[in-house]
């Protein structure tokens, strides 16, 4: 490696591998990084986990574009480790591997009737809306009464595109199949629930506040849900964000009932655990179940169950209790908690100790948890030790092929229809250009943001410059 530049393999194209990228190429050591990442389209959940109408995506993405723009950081997307190449392939070929693969999967739910057909996790359901070529493009939307179990950003994004009357999505590059589901949508009322009160819920303030911003949506809290313990006092007095928070809970419970004139409406419940799923003589669901919490004597924040049941009629449930992430064949899993098992970035085996060459970084390295800045400190300790591990001359390819040149070669070899940085620009201008398409035949709604392509195959072909038949677009994954 005397001779050559550190060669890195950065596997996932999200937030997490495209920020330890940059920071690795702004490092004083001479490196050649290559990116992939499965689907032909680089951001990773912030194009495909985040709900269209989030205002703050379009900036994500535009300082992510001016990253990758710069040229010094190689996409090749559409290539999935595990199938069109091996983590073998990536030893062989590359110094050091960074897994940023993200969190894709729900994280369980352990009660009875939470595998009845109506009861759907966050993931799939955010897959689903933000157009993931991954996902079937059709989602039953028959209930009028929906439960969303969990008291994060994720059930306030699925209650409220759920709420959402369908025209008001119009303005997002939100896919024609998600447009055509939702005009079907007959709900009328979204329950979302939290097991503890509401200094303890992870809402952000903006994200709370803007679930009452909708056309047509009432948002509505029982006031009997505003309690305080010692605990939680402090935590108002202490943390900015919880003080926000909460007083926006406290502004809903204060609206009154003659304001609430909506037709569909959001009611947030706190203080109550999920307990059961109920089915009726069709197998289908028929009402959730919760205990009553109350704070505990300890007045810490924490809860315990009051033995007091309530049922709610409702006729699907979601649950937005935590993501978790895919395990890649080859790679050490932590099928407990979701992640690669590490020491700050550094891969570990079932025994402890450190796999030559291979890092992590990202939900899949610490769980889903934090936001954009956490990313950005979790790549720099990875970096940070890849750098402490080239110095020390612990990172070496196990084949002379090193590279970018010697991947491509493999790629075509196998007959592996990669894109690159050129296409997934090909491919940009196509989905902003159907977008300003539809403003000219809608014409009375203007032109939307970007409509996206949501067929793997055609999103392929366009991003390679070839033709793709019209019927295609839009088409189910797997084409």
């Amino acid at each position: 490696m005397e001779n050559r530049p550190l060669s890195v393999a950065v596997i996932g194209a999200g937030p997490a591998g495209i920020y330890a990228s940059d920071i690795l190429s702004k490092s004083n050591v001479d490196v050649q990084i290559d990116l992939f990442e499965k689907l032909p389209a680089p951001y990773g959940l912030v194009r495909y986990g985040v709900a269209p109408d989030h205002p703050r995506i379009k900036a994500i993405i535009d300082a992510l574009y001016k990253i990758l723009q710069r040229g010094d950081i190689r996409l090749l997307g559409n290539v999935e480790v595990g199938k069109d190449i091996t983590v073998d392939d990536l030893h062989a070929h590359y110094d050091a591997v960074i897994m940023a693969t993200g969190s894709d999967k729900d994280r369980a739910l352990n009660i009875p009737g939470v595998d009845l057909p109506q009861c759907y996790g966050a993931a799939d359901f955010v897959s689903w809306y933000d157009g993931n070529p991954l996902w079937p493009r059709e989602w039953n939307l028959e209930a009028k009464d929906i439960a969303i179990i969990g008291a994060g950003n994720v059930a306030l994004d699925i209650g409220r595109v759920l709420a959402k009357h369908w025209e008001d999505m119009l303005v997002t590059e939100i896919p024609d199949n998600v447009v055509e589901g939702l005009k079907k949508n007959p709900v009328e009322n979204v329950h979302i629930f939290a097991r503890r009160g509401p200094a303890q819920v992870k809402f952000t303030p903006l994200e709370l506040r803007e679930l009452g911003q909708q056309n047509d949506v009432d948002v509505i809290v029982d006031g009997e849900d505003i309690e305080f313990d010692e605990g939680s006092e402090a935590a108002i007095a202490k943390v900015k964000q919880t003080k926000m928070v909460v007083k926006t809970l406290m502004n809903y419970a204060m609206t009154e009932p003659e304001e609430q004139t909506a037709s569909r409406r959001i009611y947030i419940h706190m203080f109550h655990t999920p307990h059961e799923i109920l089915a009726d003589e069709q197998g289908n669901v028929r009402a959730f179940v919760t205990e009553r919490t109350r704070y505990t004597e300890a007045s810490d924040g924490n809860v315990e169950g009051t033995g007091e049941y309530v049922e709610w009629p409702v006729q699907a449930v979601y649950r937005a209790i935590g993501y978790f992430s895919s395990e890649i064949p080859g790679v050490p899993f932590d099928k407990t908690n979701g992640v690669i098992p590490n020491v700050e970035g550094r891969v570990v085996d079932t025994d402890g100790n450190p796999v030559p060459g291979m890092y992590a970084t990202g939900w899949v390295k610490r769980g889903p948890v934090g936001l954009i800045g956490s990313t950005k400190s979790d790549a720099l300790e990875t970096i940070g030790h890849i750098l402490e591990d080239a110095k020390a001359g612990k990172l070496h390819a196990t084949t002379e092929q090193v590279g970018h040149d010697a991947m491509i070669a493999l790629l075509e070899e196998r007959g592996v229809k990669f894109t690159t940085w050129h296409g997934w620009e090909l491919l940009d201008e196509f989905e902003q250009q159907m977008g300003q398409d539809f403003g000219e035949v809608k014409g009375d709604r203007g032109p939307r943001q970007r409509i996206k392509v949501v067929s793997r195959a055609a999103m392929a072909a366009i991003s390679r410059n070839e033709d793709v038949p019209d019927d295609l677009i839009g088409a189910h994954p797997g084409d």
